[in-house]
């Protein structure tokens, strides 16, 4: 029980920064985005890769969700339907985000 709560503690910060990034914002925060220089950041649009972030957050926040459920009802396939949604969700992001220039502008 005690874990499904620190779970519950734990998504709190996860649903803010989704409902931050949502809103197309905080690209500071973003690994990899914040370490580029002003002139590689200004090829990208940071609005859309801001607001896609926030989609995956929110997603991690319900695999969070999950796991606090699967404990606090004692439920082992809760556990795993979250664990499998997180790792699809990292897979996706990982490829998406990293194939085709999907947030570069299109500077024509």
């Amino acid at each position: 029980m005690a874990a499904g709560i620190v779970n519950l503690i734990i998504m709190i910060p996860f649903l803010i920064f989704a409902i931050f990034l949502s809103k197309g914002k905080g690209a500071f925060l973003i690994a990899g985005y914040n370490t580029k220089s002003d002139s590689e950041k200004a090829k990208y649009d940071e609005v859309a890769l801001c607001k896609f972030m926030g989609k995956i957050m929110y997603g991690i926040c319900f695999s969070l969700f999950l796991w606090s459920l699967s404990e606090m009802l004692e439920k082992q396939f809760i556990f795993i339907i979250g664990l499998i949604l997180f790792l699809s969700l990292v897979i996706f992001a990982l490829v998406y985000v990293n194939t085709r220039n999907r947030f570069k502008k299109d500077v024509s």
